[in-house]
């Protein structure tokens, strides 16, 4: 489930107003807002890295995983694509390149530096039926050559740039939202309030939980500096 934009905003001005820090325009907001979901669903990776090192012997290490999988299979996406001059361009969203699959069968990603080797032995040739591909510059290439039907690729996309789109009151002057052009968040529902925590650092407050943390971590660095010297 989507986190809605209009939330976000409104508990962002909330806070805002709270601590007299002025208004967040709906551009600075979604410029903002962009980056801060940007920012949160590259970690997810990094926290997967990070699970995949650690002992995978507790319930709790299981729950982690099964949550962060959940979070990052919302960024599955299945696409066709066709083939234009003798390559399949990528979509311009796409994070990770999954499986590639060309008449139902999975091809095999090659390297560039291996097409050579791969057609000079008729054991390794790829065909029709054994199709191989490369991936340079955002583009799949496969191979044989003669292949030119339609693929289908599994990847994970980037989220898109959320936008609190709006009118404006031609007799008041002030913003009304506007839903059916508007652009949700796309990270998990779990992440909303990392998400208001991280517009609001951007706009310059501090909240409670952020600033515990920043003196922790400060308090962690003068121990780490005092410990070499």
């Amino acid at each position: 489930m989507a986190i809605n934009v209009d939330q976000v905003y409104k508990a962002v001005l909330v806070v805002l107003e709270q601590e007299k820090r002025g208004v967040l325009t709906p551009l600075e907001f979604n410029k903002i807002g962009t980056q801060a979901q940007q920012e949160i669903f590259t970690k997810y990776f990094d926290d997967l890295n990070q699970l995949l090192r650690t002992p995978q012997t507790s319930l709790a290490y299981a729950d982690r995983m099964a949550l962060l999988d959940e979070k990052i299979s919302i960024f599955k996406t299945v696409v066709t694509v066709q083939q234009s001059g003798g390559i399949y361009p990528t979509p311009t969203n796409l994070q990770e390149l999954g499986v590639v699959v060309y008449n139902n069968r999975e091809a095999q990603r090659i390297q560039p530096y291996e097409i050579y080797t791969t057609n000079a032995s008729p054991l390794t040739a790829p065909s029709s039926f054994y199709p191989v591909y490369t991936y340079e510059n955002r583009n799949i290439k496969l191979y044989p050559s003669t292949l030119n039907q339609d693929i289908t690729l599994n990847y994970l996309k980037f989220p898109s740039d959320i936008k609190w789109a709006f009118n404006i009151d031609p007799n008041l002057g002030h913003y009304i939202y506007d839903s059916v052009n508007s652009v949700d968040f796309e990270i998990h529902k779990s992440d909303q309030p990392l998400l208001v925590n991280k517009i609001l650092e951007y706009a310059g407050v501090m909240t409670k939980d952020q600033l515990v943390m920043s003196l922790g971590m400060q308090k962690e660095q003068q121990v780490n500096v005092n410990s070499k010297q």
